[in-house]
């Protein structure tokens, strides 16, 4: 009797810890889910599945500067839209007029006008581009494709040397800060086009650049209360010739630019680079691009234009100027 009794005791111990560890099975698992397929389908719901933080977006980073090259290289995007990527078609990338082409010049020290690509040679006059002009005239663009900058700054700095400029405007910064423009508008700067979006019109079908265009006049008509001047400027300076012509078709003109700096990074040397690299390249006809987030071209401003004026040069707008002779 005594060995029957010990033995339903110890199975009835035995049973209890069977039980007892599986309930501290279950609680584990609950706890430190296992990563096999079957015991993750297992994991309770009341659990939360621990998700990787999704990144800031970021905008594109700008393209190396080849050398010579002096590129519109402040890549920026509306940060609203997605980023297309639509390329020519197939066919269209065997044409000549469709291979995609970036502007540049090469200095040939100041006082000389630079050299441009070969392919100017060939621009008809139906094309209407213009990248310099003659004479003692100087013709002052920013293109506003990223940060805005000290704004009043700049305006400060433009109506106390009575000096007008052109700003090539992208439609986000148009759109997020309306007051900007119209004070620009209503002080007789000249505000152009530089597309909706900042997307390199390149990689973009004849459809979408039309529709990058003109969605910008409409907003600027609907800010400013007036017709936007029909001056254009492509993004990144990324063109081809069949753009040229199609923008042209849309009543456009196409400004180019015959001085340009690495300004959409910080410079080594602060303000001096910014000095130099324009003085050192001025010449007759002179089109500077500057972009206006940059904190060195807004600081140097001043003694740029002073130092332009003691040179004997006026300052003009882009209406001004005429496509060059061949």
């Amino acid at each position: 009797m005594r060995k029957k009794t010990f033995t339903t005791i110890t199975a009835i111990i035995f049973t209890i810890s069977m039980i007892a560890g599986c309930a501290q099975s279950n609680n584990q698992s609950a706890e430190s889910p296992s990563n096999s397929p079957t015991n993750s389908l297992s994991t309770p719901t009341s659990i939360p599945t621990p998700s990787t933080p999704k990144p800031e977006e970021k905008l594109a980073t700008p393209t190396p500067e080849p050398s010579p090259m002096k590129m519109d290289g402040m890549q920026m995007q509306d940060p609203n839209q997605p980023k297309m990527s639509v390329k020519p078609s197939p066919v269209k990338s065997k044409d000549p007029q469709f291979a995609a082409l970036s502007w540049y010049y090469m200095k040939k020290g100041k006082g000389k006008v630079p050299d441009f690509p070969k392919e100017t040679k060939t621009f008809t006059a139906e094309q209407k581009a213009i990248w310099v002009g003659t004479g003692k005239k100087v013709y002052l663009t920013f293109d506003n494709g990223g940060p805005m900058g000290d704004t009043v700054k700049l305006l400060k700095t433009l109506k106390e040397n009575d000096v007008k400029a052109t700003f090539f405007i992208a439609g986000y910064n148009l759109k997020a800060y309306p007051a900007f423009f119209k004070e620009l508008a209503a002080s007789g700067q000249l505000v152009a086009n530089h597309t909706m979006s900042h997307k390199d019109m390149t990689t973009l079908s004849d459809e979408q650049v039309k529709k990058e265009i003109t969605d910008f006049e409409k907003l600027y008509k609907t800010t400013t209360g007036e017709e936007l001047p029909k001056y254009f400027r492509f993004p990144y300076g990324a063109y081809n010739r069949h753009l040229l012509s199609l923008v042209s078709g849309m009543g456009y003109t196409s400004v180019f630019w015959s001085t340009a700096m690495k300004d959409w990074v910080p410079r080594t040397n602060g303000t001096d680079d910014t000095y130099n690299d324009i003085m050192n390249n001025l010449h007759d006809g002179n089109v500077i691009l500057m972009h206006q987030g940059s904190t060195e071209n807004i600081e140097a401003l001043d003694r740029i234009i002073k130092a332009i004026k003691k040179e004997g040069y006026e300052f003009a707008l882009v209406d001004d100027l005429q496509p060059p002779k061949k």
